[in-house]
C-alpha cells in the first residue's frame, strides 16, 4: 500500500484529503507545518507528498526546497496545494522543486489521476 504524506496546516484540509486517500486505498500520514513534514518525510520516506504552500514556520516552497536538496528524499514527488492562482505563485511552486502544483479547492479526481501517475513512475522496491 503507498504511503502519502500530507503537510497542511489547516486540520479540516488534511482530514478531507486523508479521507478521500483511504478510501482510495492509500495509507496516509500527516504533518501540520512545514518544519514536521520535512522531518516526518526524511523518517518515513513516504511514496508520494501533497503538501500547502502557505504554512507557519517553515512554507511549502521552503520545505520542498529541502526536501529535493536531501538525497534521502530528493526523488518523492511533491504535489504542491494552494489557494493562490496568480501564475507567480504557481512559478514559484515549481522552482521550489514541486513535480506538481494544484490550485484549491482541487479537484480531487484530478489529485488522484495525477497520485497515481507518479506512483506508477516511482521506482518498485
Amino acid at each position: 500500500m503507498a504511503k502519502i504524506l500530507i503537510i497542511d496546516d489547516d486540520a479540516a484540509n488534511r482530514d478531507m484529503l486523508k479521507t478521500r486517500l483511504e478510501a482510495s486505498g492509500y495509507a496516509v500520514v500527516e504533518a501540520a507545518n512545514g518544519e514536521e513534514g520535512v522531518k516526518t518525510a526524511q523518517d518515513l520516506a513516504p511514496d508520494l507528498i501533497i503538501m500547502d504552500v502557505m504554512m507557519p514556520k517553515v512554507d511549502g516552497r521552503l520545505a520542498c526546497r529541502i526536501l529535493k536538496s536531501n538525497p534521502k528524499t530528493k526523488d518523492i514527488p511533491v504535489v504542491m496545494l494552494t489557494a493562490r492562482s496568480r501564475q507567480m505563485e504557481e512559478l514559484r511552486g515549481w522552482e521550489s522543486g514541486a513535480d506538481e502544483y494544484l490550485t484549491k479547492p482541487c479537484d480531487h479526481k484530478r489529485l488522484l489521476e495525477l497520485i497515481a501517475q507518479f506512483l506508477d513512475k516511482a521506482p518498485k522496491g
